[in-house]
This record gives C-alpha cells, sequence and structure tokens, in this order.
C-alpha cells in the first residue's frame, strides 16, 4: 500500500509543475501583448509618426500654400531632424514625397535640406530619387541640390550594390551641363572596372571638345585610364586643381549637432565633415594604405584555381606553382596597388612584364606619390605617420624584387628633389633614388645634379655620406643594366626598364662619365668642407672602389680617375685603412688600364680612353711611390711643390721621408711596435734603423700581415719596375723603385 502511494507521488508533482509553467506563459504572453498594444496606440499618438503618416498619404495635387496642416507636419519633421536625426524610414518617406512632386516644388528644396540622418540612409530611397530625375518636371536646381545631397551623404547609404547597378543611367545625365559637374563626383564615386565603356569615353571625350578641360572631367576620365588605359589615350596633366567641391555646407551644421547629440557618429562617416578640403580630397584620391588583393570580378570563391580556359584571379594563387600552371589565364586585380602586397603578384609582373598592368600600377603609384607628397598643404604632417613609412618600405622592397624602379616613381623624384629638405623620410628617399636608370646626359644635370649638389653642400657630414653612397648605388645598377642588356656587337645598348629608354654606347658611357664626374665634384669640396672627415672619406673610396673596375667587372670601356682633391687626402689619410684601400684602388686602375691597352691592340677597337687618362694614373702612381716607397715627397719632378724655404723654415727633420712606409702618420704606430719587437733593449728608438736591408723585409711582411692586403697588392705590382720619376708621361704604367 505504501508502494503504491509512492509511485503514484511524482505524476502529481509533474502535473502541478506543468500546469504552473502554463500559467506563468500564459501570463507573460498576456503582458507582451498589452505593452504592444501600448506601443501601437503611443505611435499612432505620436506627433511625428502622424506627421510621416500625413506625407506618405497626401494626394497628388495637394497645394501646399494656404496648407496649414501640411506646413504644421512639415514643422514637425523638420524640428525632429535638425535635434536628433531623422530614422531610415523617415528619410524614403520624406524623399520619396519631395521628389515626387506631390504638392509641387516649392517644398521640395525645404525638405531636402531637412534630410538629416540619424543613422544611414537607405539605398532603395535615394535609387528611387535618381529616378525621379528622369522624369523632367522638377526644377534644375532642385535636381543640383539632391546630388549635392546624395555626395553629401554617400559615406552614409547602407549599400551600393543598386546604386552602381544603375551606372548607365546616372552616366546620362552628364550632358546637362548645369548637373554635368555632381554627375561626375558621383560617377566618379561609383565607377567600378566594368564600368568603363568606349562609348562613355568617347561621350566624355566629345563633352570636354565643348566645355574645354574642366577638372571634374579630367579627373573622371583619369579614373577611367587606371582601370583601362588602352581604352584612353588622353594625356592626363600630372598636376590638377581640385576636382570635386565639397558640397555639404546645407547640411554641415546640422549633421555635426545630430552627431554631438548621439553620440553614433564615427561607425556611420560623419567624421568626414570635420576634416578640411585638402584632406578629404586627398583620402579619397590615394591613401596609401594598400588596396586588398581582390579581383577584378567578384566570382565564388574556390579552394583551388579552376582548370578550366577561364581567367583566374590572382587573389586565388598561393604559390609559385600555381602561377607557372596559371601563366596565361591570370585576371588582374580590380586596383593595381594591392600588386605591392602581394609577393605572387611581384612575381607574375617579372616573369611576364604586363605592359597594360605596369601601365596601369606605374599611374596608380604616381598619382599616389604626387598627391600625397608634393600637393598636399597640410605642411607635411601626415607624411611622418607609419602609414607613409610602410607604404615607401613596401615599395623599396618591391622594386628591390623586380632589380627595377618604376617610371612613375623617377617622375615624382625629379620633382620631390626641387622641395626637399633632405631630412624628411631621408632613408627611403635615398633608396628610390638609388633606382633611377640611365638618365641622358642633356638631361641629368637639371634633373638631378643641380638640387642634389645644393643639398650636399649645406647637409650635415652624415648626410654627405648617405648621398655618396646612394650615388654609389645608383652607378652600380646602371653598370649592371649595361652588363645585362649591352648587345653582343658592343655598338648599342638597350636600358630596358618599365619604361624602356634607348641609346647608344657613347651616351650611356656620356651618362656614366657625367654621374662619376658629378661625384669627384661632390667629394672634392664636401673632403674640404669637413676638414677631411675620416667616415666621409671611407664612402667616397667606396665609390671609386667601383669605379676602378667598370672595365673588367662590368665590360664598359671606360676609366675615370679620381680628382686630385680626393686623391691627395687618401693619401695623407691619418688612418692605415684610407692608404690601403687607395693602394688597392690605384693597383686595379693599373690593371684595368692595361687589359684595356691589350684588348684594344687584339681587336682593333679604339675604347677612346684618352691620353690625359693614362698621364693621370701615372702622375698619381709615380708621386705615391716617391712618397711611400722613395722617401721624395717634394722632388722637383713631383706634383706636388714647396720652396726650399718654407721647408727649411718648417723645422721638420728629414721632411722628404715625412711620409713614406715608416714615418707616414697612418703607419707610424705600426713602425714603432716594430721596432720595439726587434729592439726591445733600446732605449733610443731610431726608426730609421728599420731601412736596413734585413730588418726592412721583415718590416714589410709585418706591414702586410696587419691586414694591409691592398698595400701588398700595392707594392707587388708597382715596385721594381725599372721607371724614373722623368719618364711619367705618355701612356706607361709602371713607377720608380726606390
Amino acid at each position: 500500500m505504501a508502494a503504491k502511494l509512492d509511485v503514484s507521488g511524482p505524476p502529481d508533482s509533474d502535473s502541478s509543475s506543468q500546469n504552473d509553467q502554463s500559467v506563468s506563459s500564459q501570463s507573460t504572453k498576456r503582458s507582451l501583448r498589452i505593452a504592444e498594444k501600448e506601443r501601437r496606440k503611443n505611435e499612432v499618438e505620436d506627433p511625428f509618426v502622424l506627421a510621416l503618416q500625413y506625407f506618405s498619404d497626401v494626394e497628388a495635387g495637394t497645394p501646399m500654400i494656404g496648407n496649414d496642416e501640411a506646413e504644421r507636419n512639415l514643422v514637425l519633421v523638420e524640428k525632429v531632424a535638425y535635434s536628433r536625426g531623422l530614422p531610415p524610414d523617415a528619410i524614403s518617406v520624406m524623399l520619396e514625397f519631395a521628389m515626387s512632386l506631390r504638392m509641387g516644388s516649392s517644398p521640395c528644396a525645404r525638405v531636402l535640406k531637412c534630410l538629416i540622418p540619424a543613422t544611414v540612409v537607405p539605398q532603395e530611397a535615394v535609387v528611387r530619387g535618381i529616378v525621379w530625375l528622369g522624369v523632367g518636371k522638377m526644377p534644375i536646381s532642385t535636381q543640383v541640390l539632391f546630388i549635392k545631397w546624395v555626395l553629401t551623404m554617400f559615406d552614409m547609404i547602407d549599400a551600393k550594390d543598386q546604386l552602381q547597378a544603375i551606372y548607365g543611367f546616372v552616366f546620362s545625365f552628364v550632358m546637362e551641363t548645369n548637373l554635368c559637374p555632381f554627375i561626375c563626383h558621383l560617377l566618379f564615386l561609383l565607377t567600378r572596372k566594368k564600368s568603363v565603356q568606349v562609348f562613355r569615353v568617347r561621350k566624355l571625350l566629345d563633352l570636354q571638345s565643348k566645355l574645354g578641360r574642366q577638372p571634374f572631367l579630367l579627373h573622371l576620365l583619369s579614373l577611367y585610364k587606371l582601370f583601362c588605359p588602352e581604352m584612353v589615350t588622353l594625356s592626363i596633366p600630372s598636376r590638377m586643381r581640385a576636382a570635386f567641391r565639397n558640397h555639404n555646407s546645407p547640411w554641415k551644421s546640422a549633421l555635426i549637432a545630430v552627431q554631438n547629440s548621439s553620440q553614433v557618429a564615427s561607425s556611420v562617416g560623419l567624421t568626414f565633415l570635420m576634416k578640411d578640403k585638402t584632406s578629404s580630397r586627398k583620402r579619397k584620391h590615394c591613401h596609401l594604405e594598400l588596396p586588398a588583393l581582390r579581383p577584378a570580378v567578384h566570382t565564388k570563391a574556390q579552394t583551388e584555381p579552376s582548370t578550366s580556359r577561364k581567367l583566374v584571379p590572382l587573389v586565388q594563387l598561393h604559390n609559385f606553382t600555381q602561377l607557372l600552371e596559371n601563366i596565361h589565364r591570370i585576371e588582374l586585380p580590380a586596383q593595381m596597388g594591392s600588386l605591392l602586397g602581394s609577393s605572387i603578384a611581384l612575381q607574375y609582373l617579372d616573369c611576364v612584364q604586363d605592359e597594360s598592368a605596369l601601365l596601369r600600377l606605374n599611374y596608380w603609384l604616381g598619382h599616389a606619390l604626387h598627391e600625397e607628397f608634393l600637393f598636399c598643404s597640410d605642411s607635411g604632417s601626415s607624411q611622418t605617420s607609419e602609414e607613409v613609412l610602410q607604404f615607401l618600405d613596401r615599395l623599396l622592397s618591391t622594386q628591390h624584387f623586380l632589380q627595377e624602379g618604376f617610371s612613375s616613381t623617377e617622375s615624382f623624384l625629379y620633382k620631390f628633389l626641387s622641395v626637399w629638405d633632405g631630412s624628411l623620410l631621408r632613408p627611403q628617399i635615398l633608396g628610390l633614388l638609388s633606382s633611377i636608370p640611365v638618365i641622358p646626359s642633356s638631361y641629368i644635370v637639371q634633373l638631378l645634379f643641380e638640387p642634389l649638389m645644393q643639398l650636399f653642400f649645406t647637409s650635415t657630414v652624415f648626410f654627405k655620406c648617405g648621398l655618396i653612397e646612394c650615388l654609389k648605388n645608383m652607378l652600380l645598377k646602371w653598370l649592371t643594366w649595361h652588363s645585362v642588356y649591352a648587345l653582343d656587337d658592343g655598338l648599342d645598348i638597350s636600358i630596358n626598364s618599365h619604361t624602356p629608354i634607348n641609346m647608344t654606347l657613347s651616351g650611356f658611357k656620356d651618362s656614366l662619365m657625367g654621374l662619376v664626374h658629378f661625384v669627384g665634384r661632390l667629394a672634392t669640396v664636401g673632403l674640404q668642407v669637413e676638414g677631411c672627415h675620416t667616415l666621409l672619406l671611407s664612402f667616397i673610396l667606396d665609390f671609386y672602389d667601383m669605379v676602378c673596375d667598370m672595365f673588367l667587372k662590368y665590360g664598359v670601356p671606360l676609366v675615370v680617375m679620381p680628382p686630385a682633391g680626393v686623391f691627395y687626402p687618401a693619401l695623407f689619410a691619418t688612418d692605415p685603412v684610407s692608404v690601403d684601400r687607395l693602394a688597392r684602388i690605384m693597383t686595379r686602375y693599373k690593371v684595368n688600364l692595361t687589359a684595356a691597352k691589350n684588348h684594344e691592340k687584339v681587336t682593333a677597337q679604339v675604347f677612346h680612353i684618352t691620353r690625359q687618362t693614362f698621364l693621370k694614373f701615372n702622375h698619381y702612381l709615380v708621386f705615391m711611390v716617391n712618397c711611400l716607397w722613395n722617401s721624395k715627397l717634394f722632388h722637383p719632378d713631383m706634383a706636388l711643390q714647396l720652396k726650399e724655404e718654407l721647408l727649411i723654415k718648417s723645422k721638420v727633420p728629414q721632411y722628404w721621408s715625412s711620409f713614406n712606409l715608416i714615418h707616414h702618420p697612418a703607419f707610424l704606430s705600426y713602425a714603432i711596435d716594430f721596432h720595439h719587437k726587434c729592439w726591445p733593449d733600446r732605449k733610443d728608438k731610431d726608426l730609421n734603423s728599420i731601412k736596413h736591408s734585413k730588418p726592412w723585409g721583415w718590416y714589410l711582411e709585418y706591414l702586410f700581415a696587419q691586414g694591409n692586403d691592398g698595400l701588398k697588392q700595392f707594392v707587388q705590382a708597382n715596385i721594381g719596375q725599372n721607371l724614373t720619376t722623368g719618364n711619367a708621361k705618355g701612356d706607361n704604367l709602371s713607377a720608380n723603385q726606390g
């Protein structure tokens, strides 16, 4: 009995629990119904909702003048719009009312001016408004005001796909003279690659022939040319004044007020109104953040590239193998700037050399550089940002990968050098400068040498070192391009870059000589100004370490000697490294000159190495040997001469040996250390004792063992030749032995 009671107990509890839940559910539903009924009652009683209902239901032909109800409702809508903004459904209702002209054209301008969105603007409402433009009953001033409103609220429209779908309909209004500037602006914002058609380009060109080269037409054509350069053959000026004005003045103060009151501005794009005209234009045209790599036509994502003959977007390729398999079916991205951020895209450019892709990329890159660095008016405040540094570093790495510079970067640098202060983004600018291709000698002075000379002579020693290093890298690229692209016959070369430059070998040599002589002038004056600074001298010797080997290493039939303002400071330097490097450079000059003469005799090919070059080399060589080896510093036949009276007044003992391998300031410490090791017990140091035959050989071995390999090569190559100082004439390539 008890067991039965225990078993029957739980069902009674479940039934009670279910009844409680049912009662609770019914109570909740009843509360919701009451709340919904109360909300609807409040909405019906809300004057703003009633006002919207009035404008939604008003019949066409209803007069506005003398209509107190319409005036009262419009005032109420204006009050809400200017205080907290209109919700999306209110925007739709009021825009439809204004554009349909149901109460005539008199309230249209007033309604458009109060269309202040609280959050977003429905795309459908904008599309219907544009369609109403085609009816042809609206005054032209109202049409202009509507387009201005669309341009102002463009970033707040919730979507753009339907607007882009009626691109052709919008384009049809471009022939309206009063609407043309504003329609071009709207088209500029809506244009995609597939929007560019030949008939539209022709229409714009015809319009330009009637209106002249208007900025709004040129900017739209420039965008067309960016997407399809083969369709737009018009030459677009590199610098154009602002094409599209800000049209937000009727709504600016109201939008800012709504922004401050609602505190939701940044998420819907209201903050752009606080920027000035230049910043807004610059951000629209050439924001330096690289765009993402997206296909020109949006397609469904695929895990593997298609094997059919359809085009394969670059974004679907993930390695070099896939690139090779689809190399002839590549679809370029919609925004060419995205190529700089993709290693696969750069490999494609390097392999295929697609002229269309390079043209589009150069156009985008040139526009970005000019707008950001040359045409901005914010005193360069944005030019030191992390974004700019990343952009320039990416550009440098791209050019390093391609082993070539872009023509747009080259033209930008020629203009930027005239306004550059030498400190702004110095590593990046010098890096870009070093990639400039060969410049014809007729232009190189004006484009490159004059602005760099002004910067060099008014800058610090560290900038001077950086510029010499930059010019050395530029020379290296020029020599490398020559060795790669020179024709077999040696009579003509083609410098093959993104903008092919064809020039004769003599023209290339003229440009090369111009660069080397320019660096020689900079080095001469720089060493004088900086007091033969050791660091600057090191960079200069780096440059001539490359120049001395131009014939044997790079196949250029040219030898250019350093000026006296470089040779003598290096020879009389107080550090052994500089003297040792000069010795190596002179040795390489001798090897190159000898090889050039022998090659000329064998091939009967004239290299045009002048007699003055041989004379200059021999003078340097003889002077160096007499100075370091023969102890004949101020010999009567030497290039440097001082009066005997002045030398005696200097009271320098044995002045003629002051710069030999023992007493030279660069090697004096070595001589003292060697003397101490050879004669440790001597109290008086007589360095002349090193000149005896046996200690002299030991000293040379000791000197060469200290890492002076250049000096060792120089002694082995030049000491022991049977030539006196008086024979240093003509084409001789040797020196005297002491």
